[in-house]
């Protein structure tokens, strides 16, 4: 990470209210002056969405809508607060820290199983209608075709199973929305939840910094924000290398995943250090996000193919889709490798 006197630009990222705040001067990088209104900023905008999403919650499409977007906000806000209480523990009463950063973690994990379900559901339908109407995933992945015969057979084959395919995921997938939706609504009244809101609270107010005059030295903050660039530039060296790439290897996308958590933390930090995002990073991390989705989307057409007593065709579009969105994972980690700006950090040595 380049220090702030090396910083010469803020470039802006588009949308994002971190962009808008200046790169803080070297001699300015205490926890009293970067930190502390940081994560205050943060416990702001994580209660102002909170009473939106109080206000929206309203069962009409146009309020749905809304409340969707008021916790998005606040899961934007819970990540940011827990990604720094993490990043800069030291810096911080460590204990509070620690017990704010997992309540947060569970408020925003709770938040997000809605939308990931809706999310999942749309994007499998969508690659069910593409697969049946289109053409087979071994001639997309640039296999040999297969004559047409075999090839007219497997799509129509395809073409009947799609719909009962698309019926079961749809049945799946909104019992588990309409699960994941009843629990955010009960932990949204919860005694859990309304201590965890009290915390951010006093948060918006008042920070408590580790004691003594360590905290305040620009080393409490530069020290953990280089050591988080570091510990993400050796989990993207460490990723499998592009000849060991096989789609249906699972086993290979915990790696990418924890890559994807430190890019995230990175990303925190470099807000509060330099008071702006990397432009340089949206590209690789928007991959990583497609991966982490593409992954989580042939789970579910794994798991629904292992229905008991679904027809045959059924189970084989479900297997078209799941092999479909493992290629989807292939390329994400692609994209990220184009996109990655730090060459020389994807060969370990």
């Amino acid at each position: 990470m380049r220090r702030p006197d090396q910083q010469t630009t803020a470039s802006a990222v588009s949308g994002s209210p971190e962009a808008a705040r200046a790169p803080h001067p070297a001699e300015d990088l205490t926890t009293e002056a970067v930190l502390a209104p940081y994560l205050r900023a943060q416990a702001a905008d994580f209660l102002r969405s909170l009473r939106l999403h109080h206000e929206h919650s309203a069962p009409s499409d146009a309020g749905g809508r809304d409340a969707e977007e008021a916790a998005r906000a606040l899961r934007r806000s819970a990540r940011r607060i827990s990604g720094s209480l993490h990043t800069f523990r030291g810096a911080l009463d460590p204990l509070w820290a620690d017990q704010l950063r997992t309540e947060l973690a569970w408020l925003s994990g709770l938040l997000a199983r809605e939308h990931a379900y809706a999310a999942r559901l749309t994007r499998l339908v969508e690659a069910l209608h593409q697969l049946s109407g289109v053409t087979l995933p071994a001639a997309r992945a640039g296999k040999p075709a297969a004559p047409d015969a075999a090839d007219a057979q497997g799509r129509a084959a395809l073409g009947v199973g799609a719909a009962r395919a698309a019926a079961l995921l749809e049945r799946r997938l909104t019992l588990a929305r309409t699960r994941a939706h009843s629990a955010a609504l009960q932990a949204l009244g919860s005694s859990r939840f309304h201590a965890v809101a009290d915390a951010v609270a006093l948060l918006a107010s008042d920070v408590p910094l580790a004691p003594g005059t360590t905290s305040r030295a620009p080393e409490a903050l530069l020290e953990p924000a280089e050591l988080a660039e570091q510990r993400l530039l050796a989990a993207v060296a460490a990723l499998p290398p592009d000849d060991a790439a096989e789609p249906y290897n699972e086993a290979q996308d915990g790696p990418w995943h924890q890559a994807r958590l430190l890019l995230r933390l990175h990303r925190y930090a470099h807000e509060v250090v330099l008071g702006t995002s990397d432009p340089s990073l949206a590209g690789p991390g928007h991959a990583l996000d497609l991966h982490r989705d593409a992954v989580e989307a042939a789970a579910a057409a794994a798991a629904a193919a292992r229905t008991p007593r679904i027809a045959p065709a059924t189970a084989y579009a479900l297997g078209v889709l799941h092999a479909d969105q493992r290629h989807e994972v292939e390329a994400a980690r692609a994209v990220f490798r184009e996109t990655w700006p730090y060459t020389a950090a994807m060969t370990a040595p």
